[in-house]
C-alpha cells in the first residue's frame, strides 16, 4: 500500500486517465475499473460546472459546447488546491492567454480576470463603512483611506470591461470601447459586484490609496496622470458603495 502522499498522487493520476492506484477494491474485482471510470467522469463534470459558474461570460463567449472540453483541459493543468471550489480558477486567465486555438480572441484572458476578481470581491471579508463625519473632519494632507477588502483595480490590456458589460442581461446594445481599460471592482452595500471602467486619474488615485498614500498625495498622483482630474466623483462612488472602511491620520 502506498504512503498517503503517494496514494494521493496516484489517485490524481488515475483521475487524469492513468492506471488505478493500488488498494481499490469492489465486491466483484472486474467492477473496479468501471466504477472508477464513473467517479472519474463525475469529477470532470463537477470541475467543468464549477468553472462555468465562476466564468459565465467566458462560457457565453466561446459557447457551452466549446467550454466543456476547454474546462477539462484547464482542470488537467491546474487542479484545485482546496475543497472550496469557489477559490479555484486563479490561473484560468493565464491559461486562456496561452491557449493557441483561441489566439484570435486575445481579450478572453482579461474578461476572465474580471470574472475571477468579481468572485473574490463577492466572498471578501465584511467591513463596516467609515463614519462620514469622521471623514469630513479629517485633514486631506494627512488622512489615509482604508478601502473595503473587496476593492480591486485591474489594469487590462484589452477593452474587457465593455466586453463583459455587453454580455450581461440587457447589455447587448452597449458600445464596445477601443484599447486598454482599467476596471474598478467592489462589493457594494447591496452585495452587488459592479464592474466600472475608470480613467487614468481615478486609477492613479486608487493605486496610491491602496498603497497607503495620504489623500492629498493620491490626488496629486491623479493630477499627474490626468491633468485637471476631479477626485470627488470617485470618492462619492466609494462612499455610497460603503467601500471606505476607515480614515487614519
Amino acid at each position: 500500500m502506498h504512503a498517503h502522499p503517494d496514494f494521493l498522487a496516484h489517485f490524481d493520476a488515475a483521475l487524469r486517465g492513468g492506471p488505478l492506484p493500488a488498494g481499490l477494491t469492489a465486491r466483484d474485482a472486474a467492477e473496479v475499473e468501471r466504477r472508477f471510470a464513473v467517479y472519474r467522469n463525475n469529477v470532470a463534470v463537477s470541475l467543468t460546472e464549477a468553472l462555468a459558474t465562476r466564468f459565465p461570460v467566458i462560457r457565453r463567449l466561446v459557447g457551452a459546447e466549446y467550454f466543456a472540453p476547454l474546462a477539462r483541459l484547464y482542470a488537467e493543468a491546474d487542479r484545485p488546491k482546496s475543497p472550496v471550489l469557489a477559490e479555484w480558477g486563479a490561473g484560468f486567465a493565464g491559461f486562456l492567454d496561452g491557449f493557441a486555438p483561441l489566439s484570435a480572441y486575445p481579450y478572453l484572458g482579461d474578461v476572465a480576470r474580471i470574472e475571477y476578481a468579481r468572485g473574490r470581491a463577492f466572498h471578501a471579508a465584511d467591513a463596516s463603512p467609515v463614519d462620514p463625519a469622521r471623514l469630513a473632519a479629517a485633514d486631506p494632507g494627512r488622512v489615509r483611506l482604508v478601502l473595503h477588502p473587496s476593492v480591486a483595480l485591474l489594469g487590462l490590456t484589452h477593452p474587457a470591461v465593455s466586453v463583459w458589460a455587453r454580455n450581461q442581461p440587457g447589455g447587448e446594445t452597449l458600445p464596445l470601447a477601443a484599447g486598454p481599460q482599467t476596471a474598478l471592482i467592489l462589493r457594494d452595500a447591496a452585495f452587488q459586484v459592479p464592474v466600472q471602467a475608470i480613467g487614468p486619474g481615478d486609477a492613479a488615485l486608487l493605486r496610491a490609496v491602496l498603497a497607503g498614500a495620504c489623500l492629498s498625495d493620491a490626488a496629486a498622483a491623479a493630477q499627474r496622470a490626468e491633468p485637471g482630474h476631479d477626485p470627488q466623483p470617485l470618492l462619492v462612488t466609494l462612499m455610497r458603495a460603503g467601500a471606505m472602511t476607515d480614515a487614519t491620520e
